[in-house]
């Protein structure tokens, strides 16, 4: 099993090793070496094949078909659903410590597989080799750290106070049963393996579907779990071309529970209709954000433009935890946006998988057209000081854009644009500042940047997200890691006030049962 001697994060600033970037550009050749292929959905153990498939283009070089997917219909969804409900009871019924050694097999997997996964999920999503690497070490970390959590807790299984000596009570938490994980493009490792690792260790058996543009890196998880020897039927990997194996998914009366990451508008849609089946049945919903970074006079300045940089343009803007909104005092605005156009001028656009592009393309054209409408918008109503402009290569490829002096209350001070866009304004005290912070239905992710104490406290104590960073230079807004900081939103960005990779992340997949034996 590898050492994980080349651990990536998200703070890496930049390779730890040559070697890394060695085994990086050779996995590159060998995937580029080898396009093209046709994947199957993978339901009760076995490879599925639909009657149609989808092609997945690059959008890295709109010329490279990486590969061919099942587009799934209602039955291969429904039998997903079956399959897994079929093989719960074996699974609930195994030992927490053997669930989690097969866990444990599958992280280790990942982790070795770390330079192959992230070399295609370069190509699929378009990040460079510092994200797409930290993507995959990340995923085998939020697995172990749901393992150190079972462990932790004995399989959450506690005694309680007895009334005499004959009475013996405890409260132990068992899963649900079938637990359905729907993906988002942007991190398609980690927001997949990470609550697929969650719910699996819990015991619970899980349907897997991932986002469309990510079908290729949800194979790839699905094998290192198959690998890992997960039985038949306890995960199960099913794709489609539209919203029929999805919706079918979330629809199902036997889905006992469903981790989905993605916009708030289909976070919220899903929240309502999975509350009318018979009963209540938990939702984990992670919707996005449109995180601002507040920068005081008291700053110093260097370290706010570089975590500022990082967080508003790695992965292109496309993280719920991008800083899409920065907030100046008035004092300090000339020298910081000096500072910060000076450092986004240096950011290289292209070929992600080259070491020098620290930006590659957005992900599909969707985006690109998005990007287009939003700066056109922008450049309207306010000043574009940087950016602004698509680039003339074969991909998905444009600028990052800084906007100036739009007015506070333009529609895309709140909107998440989900794009390589950051607008900023200026304040003239920081109760005006966070007023403004707070002023949105979002609430995932924060910054502050001050060498003052009791202005630290005060941003601590007010602000209103549930991942905050301060003089944080490797990222304003971003790079929580399994462990470390804990990471889910408040308001319009989660669903249920626990946060991934924390302490109270594994128990959302079990509920509690109270028992007493009386001799």
């Amino acid at each position: 099993m590898s050492e994980h001697k080349f651990k990536v994060t998200y703070s890496t600033l930049a390779s730890p090793d040559p070697l890394l970037d060695q085994m990086f550009d050779e996995a590159v050749a060998r995937v580029r070496a080898n396009m093209g292929q046709t994947f199957p959905m993978y339901i009760n153990g076995e490879e599925r094949f639909a009657s149609q498939t989808f092609t997945k283009i690059s959008p890295v070089d709109l010329d490279m078909v990486m590969a061919h997917f099942q587009k799934g219909a209602e039955e291969h969804a429904n039998d997903a659903v079956a399959a897994a409900k079929a093989a719960f009871p074996g699974w609930r019924d195994t030992p927490w410590q053997e669930r989690v050694a097969l866990l444990r097999k599958a992280a280790d997997l990942i982790s070795d597989r770390l330079f192959d996964i992230g070399a295609i999920m370069s190509l699929e999503v378009g990040k460079n080799r510092l994200e797409a690497m930290g993507d995959v070490e990340e995923t085998a970390d939020l697995i172990r750290y749901c393992c150190d959590q079972m462990e932790a807790n004995n399989g959450y299984s506690f005694q309680m106070k007895s009334e005499t000596s004959r009475h013996h009570n405890r409260s132990i938490l068992k899963p649900y049963g079938v637990w359905a994980v729907i993906s988002p493009f942007n991190f398609p490792f980690a927001l997949a393996g990470g609550p697929s690792g969650g719910a699996l260790v819990a015991g619970n058996t899980v349907v897997f579907k991932p986002a469309t543009d990510t079908a290729y890196t949800g194979w790839l998880l699905t094998t290192c779990f198959r690998d890992a020897g997960i039985p038949a039927g306890v995960f199960n990997f099913v794709t489609g071309g539209g919203r029929s194996v999805g919706q079918t998914i979330v629809d199902h009366p036997d889905i006992a529970g469903i981790t989905f990451t993605g916009s708030y508008d289909v976070g919220m849609n899903i929240l309502r209709t999975f509350t009318q089946g018979l009963y209540p049945r938990p939702c984990i919903a992670e919707m996005g954000g449109k995180n601002p970074t507040i920068i005081s006079n008291k700053a110093d300045l260097d370290k706010a433009a570089i975590g500022v940089m990082r967080s508003a343009f790695g992965l292109q803007g496309q993280k719920c935890s991008a800083c899409s909104r920065i907030l100046v005092h008035e004092d300090v605005k000339e020298a910081f946006v000096a500072r910060l156009v000076a450092l986004t001028s240096k950011i290289n656009v292209g070929d992600p998988t080259i070491k020098d592009n620290w930006m590659g393309p957005v992900v599909n054209k969707s985006g690109y057209e998005d990007y287009q409408r939003f700066v056109a918008d922008l450049a309207a109503h306010g000043d574009i000081i940087y950016g602004g402009k698509t680039l003339d290569l074969n991909g998905y490829y444009v600028l990052p854009t800084l906007v100036d002096n739009l007015p506070y209350d333009h529609p895309l001070w709140k909107v998440e644009m989900f794009l390589p866009i950051s607008t900023i304004g200026s304040f003239s005290t920081l109760d005006e500042a966070m007023t403004i912070a707070n002023d949105v239905e979002y609430g995932l992710t924060a910054g502050f940047f001050s060498e003052d104490p009791a202005e630290v406290q005060w941003f601590l104590d007010n602000i209103e997200a549930g991942v905050v960073y301060v003089n944080r230079e490797s990222g304003a807004t971003t790079g929580a890691w399994p462990g470390y900081q804990a990471f889910g939103g408040w308001k319009g960005s989660g669903s249920t006030g626990k946060a991934a990779g924390s302490r109270y992340y594994v128990p959302q997949y079990m509920h509690e049962q109270s028992q007493t034996v009386v001799d």
